[in-house]
Parts: C-alpha cells; sequence; structure tokens
C-alpha cells in the first residue's frame, strides 16, 4: 500500500493484490461506493454498498476490528470518498487502486450477470 496526499489530505491506496489478501482474511471492511445499478450489474462478493451519492463520513461504524477500504468502477469515486474521510478526521483510510476495473483486470472473481436470463452468476477467478 501507499500513502497519497490530495490537498493536503492523506490516505492509503491499496493495490488489488492488497484488497483481496486483506478481505480474504476478514481483516477489511469492503465498501463499494458506485450506483445500485452497477453493483447490481456486477460486484465482489461481501462488498458493502454505500453509493457516492449517499455518503456521509460521519455516518460510517467505527474501525476497530475491521479497517474500512473504499471501491468504485475505476478508483475515482473511491478516492474521493477517502479523502472526505480524511477531512473528517477519520484515519486510517484507504481505498483500492484502479476499482472493480482493475479487479477484473487482474483476473479476480466476482459477481456478475447472465445476459441471457438476467440472473447473478459467479464469475471465477482466471
Amino acid at each position: 500500500m501507499k500513502t497519497e496526499t490530495v490537498d493536503g489530505l492523506s490516505f492509503e491506496t491499496w493495490t488489488v493484490d492488497e484488497v483481496e489478501k486483506a478481505f480474504d482474511a476478514n481483516e477489511i471492511a469492503l465498501i463499494d461506493v458506485r450506483t445500485p445499478q452497477e453493483y447490481a450489474f456486477e460486484h465482489i462478493p461481501g462488498a458493502l454498498l454505500l453509493p457516492l451519492s449517499f455518503f456521509s463520513a460521519e455516518k460510517l461504524p467505527s474501525q476497530e476490528g475491521k479497517r474500512i477500504v473504499f471501491h468504485c468502477g475505476s478508483g475515482v469515486r473511491s478516492g474521493k470518498v477517502a479523502a472526505a474521510c480524511a477531512a473528517a478526521g477519520i484515519s486510517p483510510v484507504a481505498h483500492m487502486e484502479g476499482g472493480f476495473g482493475a479487479w477484473k483486470t487482474e483476473g479476480k472473481a466476482y459477481t456478475g450477470t447472465d445476459m441471457a436470463t438476467g440472473a447473478p452468476k459467479t464469475v471465477p477467478a482466471s
């Protein structure tokens, strides 16, 4: 992981592999800040949904026991959320570099949509 500073606010940027390892070990809560429609179409199983449009840093649960890591489609929205958390005094806070697009590019497993039926389907790791 690396530390990123935007407008004087610092937060962590984690790679896809770092997120996967920590998520599989139940060390983090992974929060998806994409829209409900994006999440319904495809998502990381077990990731929680908190769309950016509804986000309020002050309403987040404590990070005792599990760190919070945010992700979105490309890393832009989750970076904004991480910066908002840092501005609200929440530390440490992190987001996944490259977002869900990077997750898929790295061949990680996810839940997608069967285009023939519209039903959810598991897309295994490649």
